[in-house]
């Protein structure tokens, strides 16, 4: 595929404002595979991101090789961060996609000073790793081969099936360091799904990847997460989730009600008045205000509706404010698998409010 850009160190003319700006740039480019979106390639001084000491995240690093996401995520809380670029956090967030072409390079040069410790690492905390781009820059092989040759474990949460691609590598690297997947997978209604994620892949899809990474040994996390009131957190419809999450072979269920962070919570509600306009005042009952989180009463509501059926399907699983059940031999794996568990409801606005600073 022909990619229309200019050579490297030059400016595109449809640079939007605040790109010339982005310390490391190097060219806009554009291709008819993606059409209406442009990548923004930038050469990152650092590729590890250390969560600031205060917040609430169970875990120290992250590394996150773009900026927007192209699963378009109507819900999706790190749309704030494109702000920071003076760019929009609607259709440019969508669109406009900050590509770190160098980060396999800097993080090798990271790992390798003595002061590295071999921390667990995550990715997917921000944006997807496993978004469409990752088709044509294909930064998630030289990631994992750096993290797994310098003895560091880490994790990875997406949305994307693009993680089938690297599971061979990912294999390999479980033979050196700890590895832990997590599938992302809320909506199951898939017109509901193309309406709200129209980058993401289907349901259907996702858990396939479910299932062949369960078939490549590894033990699955599935994030259930948002759960949509009134949309989707009825009995039948947490129980159709449930079932075909342990059907895909999956362990372990994460499972939260939807968070409107700032810039997500307007694009969110401009969707609402679009799609559902009655359900727009239960909305902003639920959420008034600047509150970003469901009141505790739903959020208690949800629990109570959904243990039970975690028990029908025989799933483990634990609701994403509270801490997972503690494993008979406490270990690395378990902690990675409670990365993006939250203790305490101060402790989630922290943690959100850090993980958006991570870019």
């Amino acid at each position: 595929m022909r990619w229309n850009g200019q050579a490297l160190g030059a400016t595109d003319d449809s640079t939007l404002p605040g790109m010339e700006h982005l310390g490391g740039f190097v060219r806009s480019v554009t291709t008819p595979e993606f059409a209406g979106m442009t990548f923004h390639e930038v050469l990152c001084k650092s590729a590890l991101n250390q969560v600031p000491g205060a917040s609430a995240m169970p875990f120290d690093w992250t590394i996150n090789p773009y900026r927007g996401c192209s699963h378009a995520c109507t819900y999706c809380f790190a749309r704030g961060t494109h702000e920071y670029l003076d760019l929009d956090t609607g259709r440019d967030f969508d669109s406009q996609i900050v590509v770190k072409v160098n980060v396999a390079e800097v993080l090798r040069t990271e790992l390798a000073r003595p002061s590295w410790v071999a921390d667990p690492v995550m990715l997917g905390t921000n944006t997807d790793p496993y978004q469409r781009a990752e088709g044509r820059y294909r930064l998630m092989p030289g990631i994992i081969q750096t993290l797994a040759d310098a003895g560091t474990p880490f994790s990875i949460l997406t949305k994307g099936t693009l993680l089938r691609r690297d599971l061979p590598l990912l294999r390999e690297a479980a033979g050196q360091v700890d590895v832990s997947l997590a599938m992302s997978v809320a909506i199951f209604d898939d017109a509901l799904q193309r309406s709200l994620e129209p980058g993401t892949p289907s349901a259907a899809a996702r858990l396939e990847t479910v299932r062949a990474a369960s078939e490549a040994g590894f033990s699955v996390t599935v994030f259930l997460m948002p759960i949509l009131p009134h949309l989707t957190d009825s009995v039948a419809a947490i129980d159709h989730a449930l079932g075909a999450i342990k059907v895909a072979g999956a362990t372990r269920v994460v499972f939260g009600a939807l968070h409107l962070r700032p810039g997500a919570k307007q694009w969110f509600l401009h969707w609402l008045e679009r799609e559902h306009p009655e359900l727009v005042g239960a909305y902003r009952g639920l959420y008034p205000g600047a509150s970003s989180y469901t009141p505790k009463p739903y959020r208690s509501w949800l629990a109570k509706r959904v243990r039970p059926l975690l028990r029908v399907h025989g799933l483990d699983g634990h609701a994403e404010t509270e801490a997972p059940p503690r494993e008979p031999v406490p270990g690395l794996a378990a902690r990675k698998a409670a990365a993006s568990v939250v203790t305490t409801s101060r402790g989630r606005a922290a943690r959100a409010d850090a993980a958006a600073m991570l870019f």
